[in-house]
Formats: structure tokens, sequence, C-alpha cells
């Protein structure tokens, strides 16, 4: 696996971020967040993880705007633009991958940091590409049709995105020579990490409702200004921390699968 050095790898992480910014795709100081993380996963595992981290952050970029306008009006999610949480939750475990494979072995970076990128990668499609199915998900806990954009919702079309997500940004490595198992285990990885991500989201992601519209939301504050009221889940725990948990659990399964299979 061909390394970068650490000065290209700063001029490749701030281009992209640049870019990012410019496109009003991250806001400047999640630039900043995607930069450092970048520079991590770039000068730990080389071309590989480089392209991992362009096809996340490109498809995932263009898939939100190309879904934007199907997004229900009820919807009281982030805007398309990201911002610091929304980047650490979707790259701190691949930045972390990054790091490793700078002072461990850039292997097991590698092992790490795609598979938290595949997971990052399918939750993005799975939620954008849902709001274009044309009957409302099933919850996958409750087992009952509830609107589009409830966290822990789940529908086909949804589900054939995540997947799609998660082998775009999977295979992508193997243009620069990664092993063709590495690919198939994040593909893998990215799925359950999306069904992980949704089951996370229906039973202990915080939930809130605005008293005054009866309206669902992911915030403290409706966008009609009044104050939510909490109706279940971890009060503190939202979708930013529900998605960093997903592509942690998705790290570690790599960091896990290289210990016992390509350590020796």
């Amino acid at each position: 696996m061909e390394l970068i050095s650490l000065t290209l790898a700063a001029a490749l992480s701030a281009g992209i971020s640049f870019a990012g910014v410019a496109a009003r795709a991250l806001t400047p100081l999640a630039g900043l967040f995607a930069f450092l993380i970048g520079l991590s996963v770039i000068a730990g595992t080389g071309w590989a993880g480089a392209l991992a981290l362009g096809a996340f952050f490109v498809s995932s970029s263009a898939v939100s705007r190309l879904t934007e306008r199907s997004q229900p009006a009820w919807v009281d999610a982030k805007a398309n633009r990201r911002d610091p949480w929304q980047v650490l939750a979707n790259g701190a475990m691949a930045g972390v991958g990054g790091a490793v494979g700078i002072l461990v072995h850039p292997s097991l970076g590698m092992w790490i940091a795609v598979p938290a990128l595949a997971a990052a990668g399918a939750d993005t499609w799975a939620t954008s590409i849902g709001m274009l199915s044309r009957r409302d998900p099933i919850h996958l806990v409750e087992r009952r049709r509830v609107p589009k954009g409830t966290s822990g919702g789940v529908s086909l079309i949804g589900t054939a995105g995540g997947v799609a997500g998660s082998v775009l940004v999977a295979s992508s490595p193997l243009l620069a020579g990664a092993p063709l198992a590495l690919a198939r285990f994040a593909v893998l990885i990215g799925a359950v990490g999306m069904v992980a991500d949704s089951f996370l989201g229906a039973t202990v992601q915080g939930r809130f409702e605005c008293p005054a519209c009866g309206q669902p939301s992911e915030r403290r504050r409706h966008r009609c200004g009044m104050p939510t009221r909490h109706v279940g889940g971890v009060r503190w725990l939202g979708n930013d921390g529900v998605n960093l948990l997903a592509t942690v659990l998705a790290g570690l399964a790599g960091w896990a699968w290289w210990l016992v299979c390509c350590s020796g």
C-alpha cells in the first residue's frame, strides 16, 4: 500500500475541505474539522483511505442535495450544510483509523477507516434516498408505518440506497490496490452499521415533540420557535450521537477482524 507524504496529505485534505466550504456543503468550522480528519486519514492510510474519504464526501454531499426537495415540510432535521458535529459523527472514527495507521500500521488504519466511512456513507445514502419512497417507511422496532424522516424508519428504496452507498465507498480503495477482502468486509459492515444506526435511532435516540404544533423534532427548539418536550429515548443522545456510535462500531469491527485475520 502506497503512503502519501504529510505535505501532500495536507494539501489534498485542505483542497477537499476548502471545496466543501466553497460549495456550502460544510460550514467554515466544519471545514476545519474535515481538514484535520482528512489529514489523518490520508497520511495514515495512503491513497486507499483518500479514495474512500473522497467517495464518501462527494457522493454523500451530492445525494443529500439531490433529494433535499423530497424532504417533508415537517422534518426538523439539520440542513444539508454539515456542521462540526456532523463531520465528527461521520468522520471521527476514520480519523482514529488514520492515526492508528501512522502510529501502529497502515494496514490496520485502513481496516478501521474504510468500514467506518462505508457505514457513514450507507446511513447518509439510506436517509436521503429513502425520502424518494412513494410510501412511508416502517418503524424498525414497532413495525408500523411512520412519516418520512422519522428516526428508526426504514424503507426498501432507502435500504437499497444505503447498500449502494456502502458499495461505492468500500470499493473505491480497490483503485489504489487495496485488498478485495477489505472491500467485501467494508460493504458488509457498512450495511450492518446502517441497520445498527436505524435500530439505535428507533430505541435510544432522544425524541422530542413541539407542544404547539404536535410535530416531532430532533431539536430542543422547534422551527416554529417553541421549545420542544422530551417524549422518549435518551434526552442527550441526538442523531449525531447515534451516527457516531454506528461508525465507531464499524471501525472497531474492522480493527477486530484485522487482529484475527491480518495481523500475522
